[in-house]
């Protein structure tokens, strides 16, 4: 008897090294590490289930504002993909060689927007050269993302001095760490207005759109996308899916223009 459980033992043991590994079997034990700006979030989460269930690759996703995301990838932080919401930002870590540059692309557009609370009387305002934004804030502050480094901050400050408003609004301005803060500022009525993405208004019920700002008035929102340096070799398999039908079909869900497509070269 002890014999014979000796060899069932043994014959188990030469079966599980035998076994091909996970990969193998069409498996990945890898997860990638996705950087990603904060606007992104629900639209990212739902492309990168999608992409899991396509390929069984794992993905985690930190989402913040690019400028901190790119301050992490300097410090040494691992990541695998950077998706950042401005051009400055993925120039920045280009310049520092923590991209591989034929891997970059314009993945996205977005536009900004100024919204209220969900009950606010505030409606259809009209954005045009001249627009006094402090006044609309009345005894309130103006909501927006860090004007000096976040790239929606960036862009509302852009678009602010083209208008000529950006002298009255600059004291009356609250300034968050990201996007989604910003959101958070107005959804919760601690402030009266707010400027953020219109993506990000869309997904946050307790605000409203009150007005587009006009192009132009900005640099085009964009949105580009690159494996790090040391990134996994799965992380190639991760763009191709961005870029591809069925992440389009998200992203446009959630409002994002999509800047390129399968078939782009």
């Amino acid at each position: 008897m002890i014999k014979s459980l000796s060899f069932a033992a043994v014959f188990a043991a030469l079966v599980a090294a035998a076994a091909p590994p996970a990969h193998a079997q069409g498996q990945s034990s890898e997860t990638l590490v996705v950087f990603a700006a904060a606007s992104m979030k629900n639209a990212l989460d739902d492309a990168n289930a999608a992409f899991t269930r396509a390929s069984s690759v794992k993905v985690t996703t930190s989402y913040a504002a690019s400028s901190a995301l790119a301050k992490q990838m300097e410090s040494g932080a691992p990541a695998d993909v950077f998706i950042s919401a401005d051009l400055n930002w993925m120039d920045y870590v280009a310049k520092k060689n923590l991209i591989k540059a034929d891997s970059r692309y314009n993945l996205l557009g977005n536009k900004l927007v100024l919204i209220t609370g969900k009950d606010s009387k505030l409606a259809n305002v009209k954005i045009e050269p001249g627009f006094d934004i402090a006044a609309l804030a009345g005894d309130g502050r103006i909501a927006v993302a860090d004007v000096k480094a976040v790239p929606a901050g960036l862009y509302a400050k852009a678009a602010l001095e083209k208008l000529g408003a950006w002298a009255k609004a600059e004291p009356k301005l609250a300034m968050a760490e990201n996007v989604r803060a910003t959101l958070a500022f107005v959804a919760r009525g601690e402030t009266p207005i707010g400027i953020v993405y219109e993506t990000d208004a869309k997904v946050e019920p307790n605000v409203k759109i009150v007005a587009t700002f006009p192009d132009g008035s900005y640099p085009p929102v964009t949105y580009p996308v690159a494996a790090t340096s040391n990134a996994k070799a799965d992380a190639a398999k991760y763009l191709a899916f961005l870029r591809g039908d069925a992440a389009r079909a998200i992203f446009e869900k959630y409002g994002f223009s999509v800047l390129t497509s399968a078939k782009a070269s």
